[in-house]
């Protein structure tokens, strides 16, 4: 167990949304969620488990991770650790190749990769699914980053699914991102603040299941009118019910509403753009192949618009070598 091992996981973008738990000490998803995992949009995490470490030792991005990190990556290893039989204390890093704890989903990436590095590195052999399970229970969203392509999660599903493969549809997802910053609320707190607060929750429970299946059938189909018709409309229904709530959380920024007026004006000139957004100010586009540089220049106009981001359908978590990780690791400083 003295080996560090290293992991990259590719974040995802979910179609259809969750928000909300149904069970929140097992982390547990209230309602189905459906996404894309994203080439290019990385995590790449070392674990080694030392007997002569008498603490977890864990950095982030280069930095020492925060107290609330620590706890959310220490619950994670003690799965790990109750799984090996095993009480040794693990040194951590892990650094993303986008911007962190804004709306990108770097916690859905980081769990996932924390998770195949720390059982690998523990000495065990579990199956994606037991590995997608394991990272669920940190993040419900980090579940579906074990899976390259189109993915779902079911309500109260303890392991994420692949539904189809990363060829399946030729799309690329546009990520119009808006600020570098950390958002004000992390999803896992504002969810259960809509959930005692917003009159609309009740709604959104409702009504996210049927949007769910109309999204999966769409994207079965290769449908891709439907699917970003019903992506938006699960993405809007989301943050109406974060708007309802008291206080409201609103994760919109000027650059967010700019984003949406121009993927609707695109659309209007024939070209195939859909949008979605997490809990967060940015942007995501999903286009078909043909049209994405064409959307891509467009919102690269778009005022308050810092950078494109530009991702095809991705891979599966997956163990690297030493030298490619390090490599990685190395561009903050880690190696």
């Amino acid at each position: 167990m003295n080996d560090e091992v290293f992991a990259r996981a590719s974040a995802n973008i979910a179609l259809a949304k969750y928000w909300g738990k149904a069970d929140v000490a097992r982390n547990l998803t209230a309602v189905p969620s459906l996404s894309l995992t994203l080439e290019g949009l990385d995590t790449v995490t070392g674990v080694r488990f030392d007997a002569a470490l008498e603490d977890d030792e864990i950095r982030l991005g280069g930095t020492p991770a925060s107290a609330k990190e620590t706890r959310r990556v220490v619950a994670l290893l003690d799965g790990v650790r109750t799984l090996a039989g095993s009480r040794q204390r693990a040194r951590v890093r892990s650094v993303n190749n986008f911007p962190t704890a804004s709306g990108l989903a770097s916690s859905a990436s980081g769990f996932a990769a924390l998770a195949l590095a720390a059982s690998s590195a523990a000495g065990l052999s579990l199956s994606p699914e037991a590995v997608s399970a394991l990272a669920r229970a940190a993040s419900a969203s980090a579940a579906r980053s074990l899976f390259g392509g189109w993915v779902m999660l079911g309500a109260g599903a303890e392991a994420a699914e692949r539904i189809a493969s990363a060829d399946h549809l030729p799309v690329e997802m546009l990520v119009a991102v808006t600020t570098l910053g950390p958002k004000a609320t992390g999803s896992t707190e504002g969810m259960e603040h809509s959930r005692h607060t917003s009159p609309y929750y009740a709604a959104w429970l409702a009504h996210a299941p049927a949007l769910f299946e109309e999204i999966r059938s769409a994207l079965l189909a290769k449908d891709l009118i439907t699917l970003g018709e019903g992506m938006e409309q699960s993405a809007l229904m989301m943050h109406a019910c974060m708007w309802a709530s008291r206080p409201p959380l609103i994760y919109f920024r000027p650059a967010t509403l700019a984003i949406l007026d121009r993927v609707r004006a695109l659309r209007g000139d024939g070209l195939a753009a859909y949008a979605t957004m997490d809990a967060g100010p940015h942007v995501k586009v999903l286009t078909s192949v043909t049209d994405a540089d064409a959307v891509a220049s467009a919102l690269s106009s778009v005022e308050g618009v810092l950078r494109v981001l530009r991702a095809r359908p991705g891979r599966d978590a997956a163990l690297l070598r030493p030298a490619e990780a390090l490599s990685s690791l190395g561009e903050t400083g880690e190696a």
